[in-house]
């Protein structure tokens, strides 16, 4: 029941007490703030880092080629080689029941790309279909390559935004027109964004088979991308990665004469592999993060249990006039306790507040590489709060505990 009595206690006892009652406050009020900040920039990291790899597909894998590092069969380190078309429809074959989406790449450097009196350096890509959704990319108008442009090898292109905003003025509709690469026509049929950013925009995208025939590249292809179709789990995600990556490198090695040491002559990026070392490091911060929050609060819990000793040790005289006129042991721990518990919950809710309104207020306002809009989860950092609560209950329960196991008479002799 409440008992306003008691709650008159309390407010006299934190009136007598101001800056005792306020630095007890402030350091348990202090631990909850740190540690919802802390958790709340953790999160951003985790935010930050995901989109880092929303750029590609999230279970994207690159493969390109290096010159040799190691003698192989009579073959001096720094040769050159080249996959081919050969090497793109081997590995479909063997992997297909695994593969999602696939696409060669054909690239060819800083072409001019021109239309009307508008002209730019830009990058050309030779691909598949799949590559848009290996890349990210969406459409904007138009279409993207299609595997009748790869069959009949049609002089066709998909163009970066940027593109599209430099070649064509006054917002003009580029589908079916024709701009020049390397001063060859092309019918634009699409216009594409990128969400690895607008550099990613600053190319145009014409089928493999079309690049290699019309700017000389034979079979010859640059570097081999897939996504993977997706598993139950990240584990068995990451797993299937390595094996299929495995698997590609046993087989170009043995085609191209590469010794099976040579970690440099083929180049792999495997996203999932990349994700996992990110989480990974991410949860270890998230865990030390909670750790130096929570000793902050268990700091904080300390305070209040010796501040509650000492207002024992204060009130020892009122404690045995209590006992003597007939005061029951509980009767004195829920006295003790009531104000232990209401200095925490006061305190911990405080730093709740504080840290949940830095965090709203300056989060939009962090803009780097790998931190992304810090927050918190409100449950969590209240169910820590409670769990704080229970924790300073506990630290006034043993100053309660003494209190109440004290003699009168003993305690009528205090001084």
């Amino acid at each position: 029941m409440f008992n306003i009595e008691r709650w008159q206690e309390i407010f006299d006892t934190i009136a007598k007490n101001k800056l005792r009652t306020f630095l007890t406050g402030l350091s348990v009020a202090s631990g909850i703030f740190i540690l919802v900040i802390l958790l709340g920039v953790g999160q951003g990291m985790q935010n930050g880092i995901s989109q880092e790899f929303e750029g590609d597909a999230s279970n994207s894998i690159w493969v390109w080629t290096r010159p040799t590092s190691v003698e192989y069969k009579g073959l001096n380190p720094g040769r050159f080689f080249s996959m081919t078309n050969e090497d793109f429809d081997f590995i479909h074959k063997t992997n297909e029941d695994v593969i999602e989406y696939e696409s060669s790449r054909v690239r060819i450097w800083n072409s001019v790309i021109s239309y009307k009196k508008e002209s730019g350096n830009y990058r050309i890509e030779g691909i598949f279909p799949g590559f848009q959704f290996i890349e990210n990319q969406s459409m904007v108008s138009g279409r993207f390559i299609n595997q009748q442009d790869i069959n009949e090898k049609g002089k066709i292109v998909a163009i970066g935004n940027k593109v599209k905003e430099a070649l064509f003025k006054n917002d003009e509709d580029p589908i079916g027109k024709y701009i020049k690469l390397n001063d060859i026509p092309f019918k634009v049929v699409g216009v594409y964004i990128d969400k690895g950013g607008e550099r990613e925009e600053e190319q145009v995208s014409v089928p493999s088979t079309t690049a290699q025939q019309v700017f000389n590249r034979g079979q010859n292809i640059n570097n081999l991308s897939y996504t993977l179709k997706p598993e139950k789990d990240f584990e068995t995600a990451v797993a299937k990665s390595e094996e299929f990556v495995a698997a590609i490198t046993t087989y170009l090695k043995n085609k191209h004469i590469i010794a099976p040491t040579d970690e440099r002559a083929i180049g792999i990026g495997n996203s999932l592999e990349q994700a996992k070392r990110f989480y990974s490091l991410i949860f270890m911060i998230k865990a030390f993060f909670w750790w130096v929050g929570v000793c902050t609060i268990i700091a904080g819990v300390v305070g209040v249990s010796n501040i509650m000793l000492i207002i024992v040790k204060e009130r020892t005289k009122e404690i045995g006039i209590r006992k003597a006129i007939g005061a029951m042991p509980s009767s004195i721990i829920g006295m003790i306790l009531h104000e232990a518990i209401f200095v925490t919950a006061i305190a911990g809710f405080t730093g709740l507040i504080f840290g949940l309104i830095l965090l709203e207020l300056l989060g939009p306002m962090i803009k780097t590489d790998f931190i992304s809009s810090p927050s918190v989860n409100f449950n969590v950092a209240l169910t820590t709060v409670f769990i704080l609560i229970f924790a300073g209950a506990i630290a006034g329960f043993f100053p309660a505990w003494r209190a109440a196991k004290i003699k009168p008479i003993v305690a009528l002799r205090d001084e």
